[in-house]
């Protein structure tokens, strides 16, 4: 980069600047909105719409709620006439909806617009010319008097044809390239267009001020639009609109900060696309507002199927972290992220929270079409105990204690690591179910009885220890402690702490109870085990089971003592067990 001294500013600042419009915070209205996909978007891809793809485009849009829509380029090609005459002839064009078409200040290609427009009740004609001081001497090689004149003498035509015609089409022109163009010229441009149109309150007339390239910051830019918007002869009959391009990355910026400064209508595409960098990015301005509190008048709450429709008939991609509609935009990896919008989730569910304040969300992601547990907590090695909390408790209702939700979820961790992936919630949950869930080797647990004698609790277990039937006997204050000190008295384990928690599981009268266990031996190491029931006994043994299971040393401890019992043992408890259970 060693010739930046070639480089000066492309722009000129208006003869007076007010910035007043800084003091305002946000646009606290929608603009009118124009889609300009079909036209600007359009004309920009490697390989066109077919005519099919441009009405399944078309089609969505009207869903979506545009009501002002350039529909193309009438004179500039066979296939943009033919798509006109298409929505015309299948009479596609809603009453409530106004389609606009582009055309050059040249008269020839004037009069094959109109052509295309017959038989259209509500039209916006698009008429522009360039007039920046480089195009002026560099492509036209014409003063700005002729520059004018060709405006003028469009405009006229325009009028002339549309009373001819015996229609009521609404005007727009619009001086290309405005961001190169002195204000002052612009101006009086603009008037000079105005005065043959003569707009009035019931047929407004639309001023577009396109960046058609950008050239400065948008406070530049909102500064000009400022400036146009309070010198605009007919103002209150003249909408005004904005084109922004996005070659410096602020199409979006430009756009809210000219709305700021007096724009009422913003031409755009959805997810910006167009020539060079692109047009403006629908989506994210009105999204943007609809963050704010400010109802954007479009749809956009089933988003993943307009990316998918988009993707499919452009052949463009969304990028994964384009704001609002990518497929990553509100995934959060990170552990700390995650325990927060976990946290966010749970306080808004306790409190009824009424506006929407998660941490790390500036939106509902289901707002606008996309779910919690396939797009907002996602599992990979840098991801924490709050993020596999929240996915195993949204879609499994499994709600872990604290500590052991904090070993799974270093578990899954180092599972992630080690395939270098991203994790799945039904991945996460089959990892939870095979090594935390009923972990049945090297003790199963087939059947038990407990009952209550002189105020004690006295059990009896029947376990496959390494495959052979084994009965263990044991009693305790409690029906889990005979249980557990069955099976511990047996195998001579010791547990120094127990943490025992359990909860239903499904929301019917049939409902499942969970339990979970966490065992410390006496080395201090805890293992954790769960279990699975109708019958929150059988449950909280089985979570028990699996904890020994999961104890480190307990394969080698069970083999070495390898008990078992005699087949009359056998016989006897289960004769017995049919009796209590």
């Amino acid at each position: 980069m060693k010739n930046v001294e070639k480089y000066k500013k492309g722009y000129f600042m208006p003869p007076q600047v007010d910035m007043s419009w800084t003091s305002k915070e946000y646009p606290d209205k929608a603009p009118v909105w124009c889609s300009v996909d079909l036209r600007d978007g359009n004309q920009a891809l490697v390989i066109p719409m077919s005519l099919e793809e441009k009405l399944e485009f078309y089609k969505m849009l009207i869903c979506m709620g545009f009501k002002e829509i350039e529909v193309g380029f009438p004179a500039a090609s066979e296939t943009e006439f033919e798509f006109l005459r298409t929505l015309v002839e299948r009479n596609m064009i809603p009453d409530d909806v106004t389609v606009q078409v582009l055309t050059q200040a040249r008269e020839h290609i004037i009069r094959k617009t109109f052509k295309a427009l017959k038989g259209v009740k509500h039209a916006i004609v698009h008429l522009y010319n360039s007039t920046s001081y480089a195009q002026r001497q560099q492509v036209f090689r014409k003063s700005k008097e002729e520059i004018k004149q060709m405006a003028v003498d469009g405009a006229k035509l325009l009028k002339r044809l549309t009373e001819e015609a015996g229609a009521n089409y609404r005007f727009e022109y619009s001086p290309e390239s405005f961001t190169g163009t002195e204000p002052e010229f612009a101006i009086d441009v603009c008037n000079a267009v105005l005065d043959v149109w003569q707009p009035e309150a019931d047929r407004k007339a639309i001023i577009n001020l396109p960046s058609t390239v950008q050239m400065s910051m948008p406070h530049v830019y909102a500064a000009q639009i400022a400036y146009m918007s309070q010198n605009l002869k007919y103002r209150d009959n003249v909408v005004l609109s904005l084109h922004p391009h996005n070659d410096r990355g602020t199409g979006v910026t430009d756009a809210e900060m000219g709305l700021l400064a007096g724009a009422d209508r913003i031409e755009g595409t959805l997810f910006g696309n167009g020539e060079r960098t692109g047009n403006v990015d629908i989506v994210t301005i009105g999204m943007n507002m609809y963050a704010m509190g400010v109802d954007p008048g479009i749809d956009f709450s089933y988003l993943p199927e307009v990316v998918e429709m988009y993707e499919r008939v452009t052949r463009m991609h969304v990028y994964e972290r384009q704001p609002y509609a990518g497929k990553l935009v509100f995934a959060a990896f990170s552990g700390s992220h995650q325990d927060a919008i976990a946290k966010g989730m749970k306080f808004r569910e306790d409190h009824r929270e009424p506006y929407w304040t998660v941490p790390y969300l500036l939106v509902d992601p289901k707002d606008v079409g996309r779910e919690y547990e396939a797009d907002v907590i996602r599992i990979n090695s840098q991801s924490g105990k709050g993020g596999v909390g929240f996915i195993m408790e949204h879609n499994y209702g499994i709600r872990m204690p604290k500590k052991m939700r904090e070993n799974f979820s270093y578990f899954v961790k180092d599972v992630s690591d080690h395939r270098h992936q991203e994790l799945k919630p039904d991945e996460i949950h089959r990892l939870f179910m095979d090594n935390y869930l009923d972990v049945v080797t090297p003790l199963q647990m087939e059947n038990f009885t407990i009952q209550k004698q002189n105020g004690h609790w006295k059990g009896q277990i029947l376990m496959k220890a390494n495959g052979k039937d084994v009965v263990f006997q044991g009693e305790g204050n409690g029906q889990l402690a005979a249980a557990a000190h069955a099976i511990c008295d047996a195998y001579g384990i010791t547990v120094s702490h127990l943490e025992y928690s359990e909860h239903d599981l499904d929301r019917d009268p049939s409902s499942r109870g969970i339990a979970y266990f966490g065992l410390t031996d006496e080395k201090g190491q805890t293992t954790w085990g769960a279990g699975i029931d109708t019958d929150t006994m059988t449950a909280s043994i089985r979570a028990f089971v699996s904890a020994i299971n999961r104890m480190p040393g307990m394969a080698e401890r069970i083999t070495f003592r390898n008990l078992s019992s005699s087949y009359d043992q056998i016989h006897d408890f289960r004769r017995s067990a049919s009796h209590h259970r």
